[in-house]
């Protein structure tokens, strides 16, 4: 079925490379979460006069997120040759993260336990080295499907490490957090600072 919608896909003149960003409702989730967490910061800081500058929070906050949204930009790109996973050119200085690998090299995909108790794979290359099988990608069935077509490796047991119910969990109680930060910046924007 994947060969099939693969050989369709460059019939189509689509190209032979495919590119799996990391799925929307976790960079979503995730950008959202760090805005509920950091958010009531600067303003927390003006209505108790902290020793740290509301605008020097509010510059680290706007670094920070701009930092975790370049990590969330990261994608996987896939083509007849290879797999590589790699950042967009503007954060590539700063996030070189990424791996090249191509089909040929492909020794194994090994499963490794998480901490929590979850499975990660990594693919074992020719030089013995392990490359971790991003997780939380658009289309992660997808992507599976390809390196089974290009290696030939059994994939049928690969799952993702968090189902998108896990996300939408936290996307939920995010969003309570999010009505939670709107009352405590309410709260001290209507305070006077504290003498």
């Amino acid at each position: 079925m994947v060969k099939s919608s693969l050989d369709q896909g460059m019939a189509n003149g689509q190209g032979d490379r495919q590119v799996f960003p990391t799925a929307p409702l976790i960079r979503i989730t995730l950008l959202l979460l760090y805005m509920a967490l950091m958010g009531p910061l600067p303003f927390s800081a003006r209505a108790t006069q902290a020793p740290v500058s509301p605008t020097v929070l509010t510059l680290g906050i706007i670094i920070g997120g701009i930092g975790l949204y370049a990590a969330l930009a990261q994608r996987v790109e896939v083509d007849p040759q290879g797999i590589q996973v790699v950042y967009p050119r503007w954060i590539r200085w700063l996030f070189r993260g990424g791996w090249q690998l191509n089909w040929a090299d492909v020794i194994a995909l090994k499963p490794r336990s998480t901490g929590q108790g979850g499975l990660v794979y990594y693919f074992v290359g020719a030089d013995q080295q392990a490359y971790l099988l991003p997780m939380r990608v658009a289309g992660f069935a997808r992507l599976v499907g390809l390196v089974n077509t290009y290696t030939g490796i059994d994939t049928q047991d690969v799952k993702p490490l968090a189902q998108p119910w896990m996300y939408g969990i936290l996307l939920l109680f995010t969003l309570l957090l999010l009505l939670l930060d709107a009352w405590t910046i309410t709260t001290a924007l209507s305070m006077s600072p504290v003498s």
